[in-house]
This record gives structure tokens, sequence and C-alpha cells, in this order.
């Protein structure tokens, strides 16, 4: 017997109700970000290596796919070369082009491409498909979709303000508790100082962002190894650990980070975002332990957690002060977010919050008994799909207790039986699959039963 084939770990097949299901996130963000004036974009799957390497920091590049260059990649390079050679630098020679990390990027290089074309600033959404070379686990795959929207040509915080909101709606939409963390890369940089580790803002950053998943003893493990000194980290720990309201917390940061310059600009920044936020129906909380490890980051982040499921972050993003100068287009600032369709997806699977018209695609089905009997229900179908009813004729004239099977299959909620005798009469045989009543009713009626 033939080896049936799979598919590489970390991706995923899609069935038709998994894709409704899917359609449904995609829509209810798409729905959201046109609510506050985003425009829609959409860059292609692969990107110039040139554009892609260096902007996601050493551990971003390593999870990089690279494309191998079509035809003899191995031209003028000899046997002892390829042997010899590095991974890293075979990779740089035999490869041209990778597959997008991330949209943001991507969206940074189309802004400087078409900044003729722009009016800013400019805002966009994009929901596409990204891969990283991760190790595949539950809420983690090497091919995921993002659906993200970012603000680019301004510097107004009522952006991060909006985009606070867009999150909130979306969630709120969805039915799913989240709380939504937010901090400032400026803090951050101010903390750095302030245990006299400026220069180790990245490695800190990468270490305080694990956590959640690696817990303190290791986080203070990977500072040591990083070279931050002993008495920085111990300096660290009320910071890491610090507790209270939103306010309670600004108040000790300002007091901390009063020598720092930078730092209280960051503590300004969260309290001007979490003072216009008002009423939100998902709780916002400042998380000084939030570091989102992307380096382009340089002023407020967020993420944002499910309450009633154990899954890592569902959304993230924050300001990106240069990110569109790395190609040649220095001082535009931007600030953006992204949902993880993927991770949502699980989540309202494990709540089970999907609308039933959401899932269930074919409304009616007609059984087919032959001819004469599916060329009457062929006119009717006319009619109920004009109306705007997802409706289909069973295309066989098989027995009916495999048409039957097929409705229930796909958990289509009405069939119409036309037989011999409905026929005479110009009548239809309506039958409701969920409580199996049956009513026989004029064919003209049937919209208004429906």
């Amino acid at each position: 017997m033939a080896q049936k084939p799979s598919i590489p770990k970390g991706t995923r097949d899609f069935s038709p109700v998994e894709m409704a299901k899917r359609n449904y996130i995609f829509d209810t963000i798409r729905e959201v970000y046109a609510l506050y004036g985003f425009q829609q974009i959409e860059t292609p799957a692969m990107e110039n290596l040139t554009t892609l390497m260096g902007k996601y920091g050493e551990e971003g590049d390593k999870l990089l796919f690279k494309i191998l260059n079509s035809g003899d990649f191995l031209h003028g390079m000899t046997a002892d070369e390829v042997a010899n050679t590095s991974t890293l630098k075979l990779a740089a020679k035999f490869c041209e082009k990778g597959l997008r990390y991330d949209l943001t990027v991507p969206f940074a290089r189309y802004v400087v491409q078409h900044r003729e074309e722009l009016a800013l600033p400019f805002k966009r959404y994009q929901i596409q498909p990204v891969w990283r070379a991760d190790r595949p686990q539950k809420g983690r795959y090497r091919e995921f979709y993002q659906c993200d929207a970012d603000v680019v040509g301004s510097e107004s915080l009522l952006n991060e303000v909006e985009l606070m909101q867009i999150i909130d709606t979306v969630f709120t939409r969805f039915g799913v508790r989240v709380c939504i963390k937010i901090n400032n890369r400026k803090i951050l940089t101010g903390i750095a100082e302030m245990i006299g580790q400026a220069d180790k803002i990245v490695d800190i950053t990468v270490a305080i962002d694990k956590l959640d998943k690696i817990g303190l003893d290791a986080v203070n493990a990977e500072l040591a190894e990083d070279g931050i000194p002993a008495d920085a980290i111990e300096k660290l720990q009320p910071i890491i650990n610090l507790t209270g309201s939103n306010e309670e917390k600004l108040a000790t940061m300002r007091q901390v980070l009063s020598d720092s310059e930078v730092g209280l600009k960051g503590v300004d920044e969260v309290a001007f975002i979490l003072s216009k936020l008002g009423n939100l129906n998902n709780p916002i909380e400042l998380d000084l332990t939030l570091a989102r490890g992307l380096n382009y980051y340089t002023g407020a982040i967020f993420e944002v957690k499910a309450l009633d499921v154990q899954i890592g972050s569902i959304t993230g993003g924050g300001r990106y002060d240069n990110l569109t100068g790395i190609f040649g287009m220095p001082g535009l600032s931007g600030v953006g977010i992204s949902f993880g369709a993927d991770r949502i997806f699980d989540v309202l699977n494990q709540l089970d919050l999907y609308p039933k018209e959401a899932v269930n695609a074919t409304q009616l089905l007609f059984v087919n008994f032959g001819e004469r009997e599916a060329d009457f229900c062929l006119q009717i179908l006319a009619k109920v799909r004009a109306a705007g009813i997802r409706a289909e004729i069973y295309p066989d004239a098989s027995k009916m207790k495999k048409q039957m099977a097929y409705a229930n299959a796909k958990q289509i909620p009405f069939v119409a039986i036309v037989g011999e005798t409905e026929l005479a009469e110009g009548k239809v045989n309506l039958k409701n699959m969920t409580t199996g009543e049956q009513s026989l009713i004029n064919a003209d009626s049937i919209l208004e039963y429906l």
C-alpha cells in the first residue's frame, strides 16, 4: 500500500468548516479595520533577503525561511569551498530571496517603494500568511496568518489610542475576554540606564520578554549569561515584580526613572494613552515586563492575552520611529498591531464562540428524484439564490437515504423534497433537519417560509 502523503511540520490543512470559521475571523477584523479608516494592501510571499535580514535581531534572522536561487545555485563554487564554508555563508551565496517573517518589514519596504503615490498619514491593513522556521508547538506554527494594521507618517499618540480601541472592539465582537497589556520601550531604555547597563538594552529586553514562558529564575540566569552584573540584575527585580494599579505603577516609575529623560518620556506616553482610552470592555494593564523582542520598536508596545484559555499572546504591536530609514527614507514614524489569526482560531474553538450562521454554509438542499423533478427544483433554486439564500441541489438521483445523509454531514438546516405528488401540485415538502418537522407549501411561498 502506498504511503499516505503528508505536510511539513508546523503547517495545517483546513476543512470547509474550519475555513468558514477562519473567514469569520478575517471578516470581523477586516470590518473593524475599515471602521477606523484603514485600507487594504498585499505584498508578495517572498521578499529579497536584503529586505528581510537584520530587521528582526539575530534570533529572528535564524528563523527566516530562505529560498534557493533557481538554476545552478552552486555556479562559481568549487567542491572544497562548498565543503569548508559555513552554513550561513553558503546560504548568503545560494539564497537571494526568503519567505516573509512578518508583514511590518514588507510594509515598510512598500511605503518607501511607493512613497510618491501615498498620502500621509497612510493607514493600511494587510491579512496574509507569514513563515517562521520555529519549533512547532501548541499555538505556534511555521505558517500562520497575521492581520496587521499600521499608520505611518504621524507621531500622534492618538494612533496608539485608536489601535487599543480596535483591539477592544474586535475581541468584544468575538466574545473573548482579554487583557490588553501595554508598556513602552523608552521605559525599558530608562530602566537599562538606571541599572547602569544602557548598552545591554537588547539583551535585557529579549530576556525579560521570556518571563511568562520560562519564569523569573531562568530570566535572571539568561541575563547573567549575557554579561549583566549581579548588582544590576538585583536592581531589576523590584521593577519586574512591580504590582498595583496603572496609576500606582506610573507614579513609582516616575520616581525610579527621575534621572532618565528618555525613561520619563516613556512614562508620559503611556499615561497619555491610558488617559484617552476611558472605559474599554476589556482591561488594559501597564506591564513593565512586556518587552516585545523585535528590535525595531521604539515607543509604546502592546500585547493581548486571552483570559479564559491558556495560550500565548494573540495580538501584539507597537511604535517604530524609523523603520523606513533602513530603506533610505529616514524619519517616518509608524505604529501598528497584528492579530494572530491562528491563535484566535484556537481560542474561539476552545470557547465554542463561533456563531452558527458563520459556520453553516448551505442553508437549503433540494433532493434530486430525477430529471423532471430536478428541472422543477432548478427554477425554485434560481429564485432562492437570487434572494440571497445559499442553496444547492444534490447532483445525482441517488437513494433518499444517501441524500439525507449528505444534508446531515454538511449540517444543512432545511431540505426541499419534490417527488411526483409535489410536482403535480406545484408544491415543495420542506423538512426542518433540526426538528424533523415537514411542511407542504407552495413553491412560491418557500422564500417567505425561510
